[in-house]
C-alpha cells in the first residue's frame, strides 16, 4: 500500500467533510433519534457508497483523461457547485 497516497487522500477527504452538509444532516438525524447506532451505520454506509462510486468513476475516467486535466476539471466543478449553492435563490 502506498501510505503517502493513503494519508494525503484521508486528510483531504477528512478536511473536506468537516462542517459540510452531510455532517449537518447526520447531526440532525442523530438529534431526532433515541438511539444513534442506526444513524451512525446509515451515515457510514452512505459515505462509503458515495466514496466507492467516486473512486470507481475516477479510476475509469483516469484511463481516458489525463490526471492533471481531471484535477482541473474537478476543481472547477467544485467551484461551480459552491457558487451555485451561494447564489441560488
Amino acid at each position: 500500500m502506498d501510505w503517502k497516497i493513503f494519508t494525503t487522500t484521508f486528510i483531504t477527504i477528512f478536511i473536506a467533510e468537516i462542517g459540510d452538509k452531510t455532517q449537518f444532516a447526520a447531526m440532525a438525524a442523530a438529534s431526532q433519534s433515541k438511539t444513534v447506532l442506526p444513524v451512525l451505520l446509515a451515515t457510514v454506509l452512505a459515505l462509503s457508497l458515495a466514496g466507492t462510486m467516486g473512486v470507481a468513476f475516477g479510476s475509469l475516467l483516469g484511463k481516458f483523461i489525463d490526471p492533471e486535466k481531471m484535477k482541473v476539471v474537478s476543481g472547477f466543478a467544485f467551484i461551480l457547485m459552491g457558487s451555485w449553492i451561494i447564489f441560488k435563490k
